[in-house]
């Protein structure tokens, strides 16, 4: 599964206005549900799901990226929003340091193995000090979404 399968570009957002986690997760899943994907008066809902799966363990994984993730009965295919924060955000990150990343997923809740394509790619990608770099450097919708195109083409990136 590449990015361009379920990053909805219209959704990102580079630079969040958010200043804490929930904040975070609440203005991506609105940029996404402004966007048209996650379905009718389902926002609020999606919003709260996401919430409560931080509060059982951070997705915070370190090295300034966070993946706040949750499966939902309200999407049907994976979808994926994308915000940068300039200041960082306390995510509650792995390594203690704050997130200026953070990749927001929405899974399907019948189909898992779509669900695990989409995290191992993005996990893939985050793993390369280049790629979180070159991440954290895009400053508009335009340079994240032709990054990621851009991964999608050479895998090794």
């Amino acid at each position: 599964m590449k990015f361009a399968d379920f990053v909805c570009f219209e959704a990102v957002i580079p630079e969040l206005k958010a200043v804490d986690s929930d904040g975070v997760v609440a203005e991506l899943v609105a940029s996404l549900d402004k966007a048209g994907r996650l379905g009718k008066d389902n926002c609020q809902e999606i919003g709260k799901a996401v919430i409560k799966r931080e509060k059982e363990a951070s997705t915070g994984m370190g090295k300034g990226v966070a993946v706040p993730h949750v499966k939902h009965e309200a999407v049907e295919d994976v979808v994926a929003a994308i915000g940068q924060s300039s200041a960082g955000i306390d995510f509650c990150a792995l390594d203690k340091q704050l997130v200026y990343s953070v990749i927001l997923i929405i899974s399907p809740v019948d189909n898992p193995d779509k669900h695990l394509q989409a995290m191992e790619n993005v996990f893939r990608h985050l793993r390369q000090e280049k790629f979180r770099k070159l991440l954290r450097q895009s400053r508009t919708a335009e340079q994240v979404e032709s990054l990621l195109r851009e991964a999608d083409e050479n895998p090794s990136f």
